[in-house]
């Protein structure tokens, strides 16, 4: 039987099974290859909190989803075209975001009536007419996967567990993606246990070969590669698009980077990417916990480096004492806030966007920090640099607020051109005859930043209030007034860009606003809106505070502003109290990211109510 080949011009796939059973490094490697071959993607992990949940059960299951297009896409998708499922736990926890028709993948051997039992099924869904609407295809992947490595000598419990290497190569045939990268890549990253190394590259070539010679799938599809702007790309994530920003920001400012770090998920893998580049004077301390954390970094910007501390929801309350004792001694710092569902210790391994009023707000007394916050991975590059920028020109900690979607998914990154980078260099005190450490910058209101040792600089800074200019410790009424009025003036006069306002057609009365990793949902509901004729105006923040200065004008001159965020409506908040604008608040707390389905339900009917 001969095979059709349709051409697609987007696609959406999921792996699910168990956290034991590889869905993970399965996704990745496909993205890679999604990557090499050209196409736009992002993708979207989902992992459990638990280190090792019950095999086969609910809590366990681990699935990566990946979107791969012929065009610029803005989401990991909102549900997928293909569903592969390892077990019963993987196929009753995903099923559900399958559409009609979609294809769905079955590892059979797993559907033992032991295995349906712990996740509730009171029958086999293979066998009775529940999965009718989709496209189901049965196979015994640990089987064939068994079968295939049977010359190999691995005992059958080793051998099984290269059956997730047999659906990517199924994936693989099925979706025409090159196979060279995976092999090579099993190769290196097995690279001492060749016998296993090769028994995978086995696996993944019988799934390649499965698709190949069996007559189950009549059809296989084609994505071309996409049309994006000529320049040299990687795949990245969040969290290693923000390790490389900070090491730009090093280069850029000519000054050592220390980072006082304790691991939380999922802000961990900054500390693993940042200690592989010692090379560019990064030095990384895990430290006992969040609070020496923060003192190391806060200590290192006292001695003329970069100080940053990265951390989680639960972190940042541990860190507040030292973000507020940094804004009393104005030095420069980074503190990295890669959001997760709270409140406490929550869900450790999902996605929330509720801590900015704990940034904008959670220290004791008039402590106000910049805000800045990444839209998606790749801008986590560009973000981080521009929050170092405004940590060492203006002398403050900056809190860069991330998130599990962002820190977790990647996407696309163009590298950029060094030369198109800013210059962070940063003059530091020398002059005895000048020096006073609380006198300022006219422009900035910025204190001078003197390295500890440089001869005639002697001065304290501490926790307790200062006086101004001499830095001498001082209770006087009229004197903390106006060091707290001058410390909030330093960051209101923070020079952040223009919003930029997103309206082809010029004719838009509403106004979609959005922070974060919402970026994308938003960005694609618009776009779906403007194809059914509704015109609607889509801004983007990534200056929390202080916001643009024409950021008001531009909430003023709409009938209606949509601000979706993933809390309880905390930005919504913000913007009512300083602009007066009646913001209409839309908000899910799921520990999931939007989807560009619903909130184009959402933009539809605020946008056909104004017009009426």
């Amino acid at each position: 039987m001969s095979t059709e080949t349709r051409k697609l011009d987007r696609v959406v796939i999921r792996f699910a099974g168990d956290s034991g059973d590889g869905m993970q490094l399965t996704g990745d490697r496909f993205t890679s290859e999604a990557a090499a071959f050209g196409n736009d993607l992002a993708t979207q992990p989902n992992f459990p909190a638990e280190i090792r949940a019950p095999q086969g059960t609910l809590p366990g299951v681990s699935s990566f989803q990946l979107h791969f297009a012929d065009y610029d896409i803005l989401t990991p998708g909102d549900r997928p075209d293909v569903l592969v499922a390892m077990n019963p736990a993987a196929l009753k926890a995903n099923v559900v975001d399958l559409p009609d028709g979609g294809i769905l993948i079955v590892n059979t051997d797993e559907f033992s009536k032991r295995n349906l039992t712990k996740v509730g099924y009171d029958s086999n869904p293979l066998e009775d007419d529940s999965l009718e609407k989709f496209q189901v295809h049965k196979i015994a992947m640990a089987t064939l996967t068994i079968g295939a490595l049977e010359e190999t000598g691995l005992g059958k419990k080793d051998a099984e567990r290269a059956k997730n290497m047999f659906a990517l190569g199924l994936l693989s045939w099925m979706y025409h993606r090159p196979t060279e990268g995976t092999e090579r890549f099993l190769r290196e990253k097995f690279a001492k246990k060749p016998d296993i190394a090769e028994a995978n590259v086995l696996a993944f070539r019988a799934g390649w070969n499965y698709g190949e010679t069996t007559e189950a799938f009549a059809v296989t599809y084609e994505v071309a590669p996409a049309k994006l702007n000529v320049g040299t790309y990687r795949q990245i994530t969040g969290n290693t698009a923000t390790a490389y920003g900070i090491v730009a920001a090093a280069q850029l400012s000519k000054l050592p980077v220390v980072l006082g770090t304790y691991p939380i998920t999922p802000a961990s893998d900054i500390l693993h990417e940042l200690s592989k580049h010692k090379n560019f004077d990064i030095t990384t301390v895990q430290a006992e916990d969040e609070i020496a954390g923060i003192g190391i970094a806060l200590g290192a910007s006292y001695g003329g480096a970069i100080g940053v501390t990265s951390t989680s929801g639960p972190g940042i309350a541990l860190k507040s004492e030292t973000i507020g004792l940094g804004v009393m001694t104005e030095l420069p710092l980074l503190v990295i806030d890669v959001q997760r569902g709270g409140p406490s210790t929550g869900l450790p391994t999902k996605t929330e966007q509720a801590d900015l009023l704990q940034a904008m707000f959670g220290r004791n007394g008039e402590s106000p920090v910049p805000v800045v916050a990444p839209q998606s991975p790749s801008d986590c590059f560009d973000a981080v640099v521009d929050a170092t920028r405004i940590a060492l020109k203006y002398r403050t900690p900056v809190l860069f607020l991330s998130d599990g979607a962002i820190a977790n998914g990647s996407e696309p990154w163009m590298i950029p051109d060094v030369e198109t980078l800013p210059d962070l260099t940063v003059e530091f005190a020398t002059d005895p005859e000048t020096f006073q450490p609380y006198s300022r910058d006219p422009e900035t209101l910025a204190r001078p930043w003197a390295v500890p040792g440089t001869p005639g600089l002697q001065h304290r800074i501490g926790g307790l209030e200062k006086q101004d200019v001499t830095g001498n410790i001082s209770y006087d009424p009229e004197n903390h007034d106006k060091m707290v009025r001058l410390r909030q003036a330093k960051v209101d006069g923070i020079e952040v860009p223009d919003v930029v306002v997103e309206d082809p057609s010029g004719e838009a009365r509403v106004l979609v606003v959005g922070w974060g990793s919402s970026y994308g949902p938003i960005g694609a509901a618009a776009r779906r809106v403007r194809k059914l004729g509704l015109p609607v105006a889509h801004a983007h923040l990534r200056h929390l505070n202080p916001f643009p200065k024409n950021l008001g004008d531009v909430l003023k001159s709409y009938d209606k502003v949509i601000v979706p965020e993933m809390n309880l409506g905390q930005l919504a908040m913000l913007l009512r109290a300083k602009y007066l604008v009646d913001v209409v608040s839309y908000t899910k707390v799921q520990g999931l990211p939007f989807k560009a389905e619903e909130l184009q339900d959402v933009l539809a009917d605020v946008i056909k109510g104004v017009s009426a």
